[in-house]
């Protein structure tokens, strides 16, 4: 029974970071619809890892490495880089949809390049402005708080905290696929342009909160 709160602590704590419509889910539902279960759910067990990398970092207590320079610039630079490269890509789905829908011959194709989705959604979870700044003000104040305690009840948290994003990215990527049957191209391309328009307002606040941080604020 101790290690029951702190499981339950974890699993409710990353549960209201997956109710978040962010970029994550909408790589999730979008990749559903188009390839099915399984890419789907490769793209939400990839960024289960990159919340657990940030968790990780603020149950240690060292959320302050965010505000480390060589920090800033790496996640100012690769998060800007990447977000504008999914924006292409969404656009060129939007215009050029894949014949890709689950049942498709592409489709079964697609299930053969799971860590690729994978990595999708490793990088999207870590490049993110919206989770970085929610494990970096957010989660650690608020484990701080929970008197978790150290070593196993620490362990039990994160066990938790990884156990509701997983079931979470199965649910979305199930459902997803589902839908997928009946989608036709045309609710497809809007997903992809949807999509674009997201990762395109994310790069371009990236990028902004990058330059008045690390460029404008270096000069002051």
């Amino acid at each position: 029974m101790s290690f029951l709160l702190p499981f339950a602590q974890g699993f409710l704590l990353s549960l209201s970071l997956c109710l978040d419509l962010g970029m994550v889910n909408v790589a999730i539902i979008k990749t559903g619809i188009e390839k099915g279960l399984k890419p789907s759910f490769a793209v939400g067990f990839g960024s289960c890892f990159g919340d657990l990398l940030y968790m990780s970092l603020a149950l240690l207590g060292v959320g302050a490495v965010f505000e480390l320079l060589p920090v800033k610039w790496t996640l100012w630079l690769a998060g800007t880089a990447t977000l504008l490269f999914l924006t292409f890509k969404m656009l060129r789905e939007t215009w050029r949809p894949k014949a890709n829908l689950p049942g498709s011959a592409a489709a079964a194709a697609a299930g053969k390049s799971l860590p690729r989705h994978f990595l999708t959604g490793l990088g999207l979870a870590m490049a993110s402005p919206t989770a970085i700044a929610w494990f970096a003000l957010v989660a650690g104040p608020i484990v701080a708080g929970m008197n978790i305690g150290h070593g196993s009840g620490l362990v039990v948290f994160a066990a938790g905290f990884f156990s509701a994003g997983l079931l979470w990215s199965l649910g979305a990527a199930w459902i997803s696929s589902i839908s997928g049957s009946y989608a036709g191209p045309k609710l497809v391309r809007a997903l992809s342009f949807c999509s674009a328009l997201l990762f395109l307002y994310f790069a371009a606040k990236v990028f902004w909160d990058g330059w008045t941080d690390i460029i404008q604020g270096g000069a002051s």
